[in-house]
């Protein structure tokens, strides 16, 4: 049985707390870069990529100047270094850190970053609220665990470089993963031609403390949107005929959405999440919006979805005769675990201490935009698979409370490190 390599007293513990108490939303994440940036300078690297230098061209998502400025200028008062985030001008957040150990396979980690809008919890029964390390930036919260997965990058690469492993090790410090917007720049960077086997992490997912999951599948992909609606005002009681419901519109759309045909081939998706529009109760609405999305059980069922969601929101304007503006916001594909390497990860995780329950497959039934790092290297003929490992967590995720069990980071550290040494050694 493979002995702990991290005690979360030595720093792991409070890197992932001080990342806590900064969370930082899709394509802000200033703080949290320039924090992990500094850390990793220490370590001895052969590369650190920062940036612009670790993302393809096209983003999706991307506050304006004014807002990206806010946060960075947040981020320096709250100690992270200027130098490390004048670097991520234009909101180019997210690293890779490279370290290579003679003749061997390239093994990726992509871990994510980002943070949630919601306000965390303050009650003492909320563990980082009687702690004191409960989010900082208010209205903001890491509700998912991203503050866990990025400790538990820094912890695996510190283990592997203490370790025997011989190959390359990539570690992707993804952003913008809430948002399914930096997994499609990220892939595209250049940096994973050459991974030969990627992993990818994620903690709780509704399993506990102590229970691995070898390889998640049942990726839905999604489309996001913004359907933004434009009529006429008028007086609503005196002349209501000389304006153009953008409203009207708006829930016309709504209703036919949700009544776009399911398909025998798999399961299909829907949702409006947030809407709104108008000024008054006495004037006929000249502006209307959708924030939605479509999802599929395959790449195929969610452009279905999406095909069919634009013809209705099309028409629900020209109906009411409105015009409207779409908008493509996060995008991204299914995707498989494959069997080979979630094997390997099994066979890993069955020596690691603390865990006593281990899955061979589970399904996700949602959606992540790792799937575009994972199709990117299966496509060059590499393997992937997405790596649960389980954390009590009350509440849920995407909640107030939500919270992780730390001893989860030390099982998470000392399962990739044992997978990762355990593909070095198995191409000698």
């Amino acid at each position: 049985m493979r002995s702990p390599t991290v005690d979360l007293d030595d720093g792991l513990r409070d890197l992932r707390r001080d990342l806590h108490r900064h969370p930082e939303p899709a394509w802000r994440e200033f703080y949290t870069t320039a924090r992990l940036v500094d850390k990793l300078e220490r370590r001895p690297l052969d590369a650190l990529h920062v940036g612009p230098e670790a993302l393809g061209t096209d983003r999706r998502g991307v506050p304006d100047d004014a807002e990206l400025a806010d946060w960075a200028h947040r981020a320096v008062e709250a100690g992270a270094r200027a130098d490390i985030v004048d670097r991520l001008d234009g909101g180019h957040t997210g690293l890779i850190a490279v370290f290579e150990r003679g003749e061997g396979p390239t093994i990726g980690l992509r871990v994510d970053i980002d943070a949630l809008p919601i306000t965390e919890a303050a009650g003492d029964d909320h563990h980082p609220a009687a702690e004191g390390f409960r989010s900082e930036n208010e209205g903001y919260m890491h509700a998912c665990g991203h503050d866990a997965h990025a400790t538990v990058g820094v912890g695996v690469l510190d283990a592997v470089v203490d370790g025997d492993f011989e190959g390359t090790l990539k570690l992707f410090f993804q952003p913008s993963e809430e948002i399914i917007a930096g997994g499609e720049p990220m892939a595209e960077s250049g940096h994973l031609d050459d991974v030969d086997r990627l992993l990818a992490l994620h903690v709780g997912l509704d399993h506990p403390t102590g229970e691995v999951v070898a390889g998640i599948d049942g990726f839905l992909a999604v489309s996001q949107f913004r359907a933004d609606f434009a009529g006429a005002s008028a007086h609503a009681g005196g002349h209501p005929e000389r304006g153009r419901n953008a409203v009207q519109a708006m829930a016309t759309a709504i209703g036919n959405l949700y009544a776009i045909p399911r398909h025998h081939d798999g399961e299909t998706r829907v949702n409006a999440g947030r809407v709104g529009g108008g000024t008054a109760s006495n004037i006929v609405p000249e502006e209307a919006f959708i924030d939605g999305e479509v999802r599929g059980e395959t790449t195929e069922l969610m452009e279905y979805m999406d095909d069919h969601a634009e013809r209705v929101v099309r028409s629900a304007a020209e109906m009411h005769d409105c015009e409207v503006e779409i908008e493509r916001a996060g995008r991204a594909p299914g995707g498989e675990s494959d069997a080979d390497l979630a094997a390997v990860v099994a066979d890993a995780a069955a020596e690691v201490e603390g865990v006593d329950s281990l899955l061979d497959n589970a399904k996700l039934g949602g959606s992540e935009d790792a799937t575009y790092l994972m199709r990117h290297v299966q496509q060059r003929g590499g393997l992937a698979a997405y790596v649960g490992v389980g954390t009590d967590h009350p509440g849920g995720h995407h909640t107030p409370t939500f919270d992780v069990d730390e001893r989860s980071i030390r099982i998470a550290v000392d399962v990739f490190t044992e997978t990762i040494e355990r593909l070095g050694r198995e191409a000698v």
